[in-house]
């Protein structure tokens, strides 16, 4: 069976006041021409399909030109719930949904057998089983206990969420033993991983207390895909713990990176190959930077791809400028490019604390400046989690004796 992996649509998505209808329109086509050459079986859409909870109609009527397209195409879609994904919106016609050979899963299920869904190839043969986990809220899978400090919720949380993936994985077993075949078993996330490289686009929601799961405490399943990292990476460099990025970039620091998504074969053998397919660009974009000198050559540099580019200018000076805007526009003008943003790159670390988070210091709390303030350091991912959670274990003792 092959099955396409992707994640992080964000239909409906605003980009600095520009409309990504486009290229979404574009995309879909895109896709479910892919999977006619490349004779996919089975789409998985990782979590957030909307960019927000109150998409556009004309989100909405992508989201269903999407599922329509596939089903003319004879293929199966499932479509699973993100952070940015409104449980109700997804809700409202999910059950209506099935009749296209849809499955939607908006949210944690009272009955788990409607997360253990079997996927079929084009002629109607069992395939695979699917494990289908959305984004998980504490709510779903955790009670409140008083008196438990940071470090116990956070702990609390894992297990139940680590539970839930086993519990969901035993009745695949199971169903794979009523089938009488050996089925793969696939499973899906919309979370962060330990070890997981970010870009600015993603949100940092975290599920509860917990910024990272351990992928140690994903079950034994022969492919697990996931969505929310909006940068295409293997997870602790193992083939089967993927996440397929975003198809379009959604922020100016995704620009340069080649987006994806993943055709996975499986087989009773288990997981056969992943084969990264290359998503095309539908709407250059490009940061660029320098002083106003090296900018005249980047900004000419990057209308020379012969279609309009969408620029951000980050202009390196140390002096104000009152008149920055118009030299700006006076170097773009005549040229295919639109300036979308200009901003100043700033050198101290409050500076860029305020960049990152585009936030005021009044906004936020003393965890996210800690976050923040580890972001503007030349360190390496495992160290950063560690220091992080050093500082929320110390911060957690202080509030307990504090309450003494």
């Amino acid at each position: 069976m092959r099955i396409l992996h992707t994640s992080d649509w964000h239909l409906g998505q605003y980009f600095l006041g520009h409309s990504r209808q486009a290229e979404h329109q574009k995309l879909i086509a895109w896709m479910v021409e892919q999977t006619r050459l490349h004779a996919v079986d089975s789409v998985l859409i990782a979590g957030d399909i909307f960019d927000t909870g109150a998409p556009p109609s004309y989100a909405r009527e992508l989201y269903y030109t999407l599922i329509l397209a596939l089903r003319d195409a004879g293929v199966g879609l499932t479509l699973l719930a993100g952070n940015h994904d409104s449980v109700a919106v997804l809700e409202e016609s999910r059950h209506l949904l099935t009749a296209l050979n849809t499955v939607v899963i908006p949210s944690v299920q009272d009955d788990p057998n409607e997360q253990v869904r079997l996927l079929t190839t084009r002629d109607g043969k069992p395939g695979a089983i699917v494990c289908a986990i959305p984004f998980i809220r504490p709510r779903d899978v955790l009670q409140s206990i008083a008196g438990q400090s940071a470090r116990d919720k956070q702990q609390s949380l894992q297990d139940a969420i680590h539970a839930h993936y086993q519990a969901l994985f035993t009745l695949a077993e199971q169903k794979r033993l009523e089938l009488g075949a050996h089925l793969p078993i696939i499973a899906t996330g919309h979370l962060t991983t330990v070890g997981a490289s970010a870009s600015e686009s993603v949100r940092e929601i975290y599920v509860g207390a917990l910024e990272a799961f351990p992928t140690s405490a994903f079950p034994a399943a022969d492919y697990i895909a996931l969505g929310h990292i909006h940068r295409p990476q293997k997870v602790g460099g193992l083939e089967h713990i993927r996440y397929s990025g975003s198809p379009i970039p959604l922020s100016f620091d995704e620009a340069r990176q080649q987006k994806e998504m993943l055709l996975v074969d499986v087989s009773t053998n288990g997981l056969e190959r992943v084969t990264v397919l290359d998503v095309p660009c539908f709407q250059p974009l490009l940061s660029v930077k320098g002083s106003l000198k090296e900018l005249e050559a980047a900004v000419s540099a990057a209308a020379s791809q012969g279609e309009t580019v969408w620029l951000e200018i980050v202009v390196c000076a140390d002096d104000y400028l009152s008149d920055l805007q118009s030299r700006i526009q006076t170097i773009a003008e005549d040229l295919p490019v639109e300036v979308l943003r200009i901003r100043r790159e700033r050198s101290s670390a409050l500076n860029t604390l305020h960049r990152q988070a585009k936030e005021t210091l009044n906004e936020l709390m003393p965890d996210d400046v800690f976050a923040r303030r580890l972001q503007t350091e030349t360190i390496d991912e495992e160290t950063r989690l560690q220091l992080l959670s050093m500082y929320r274990e110390v911060v957690a003792q202080i509030g307990e004796a504090d309450a003494a």
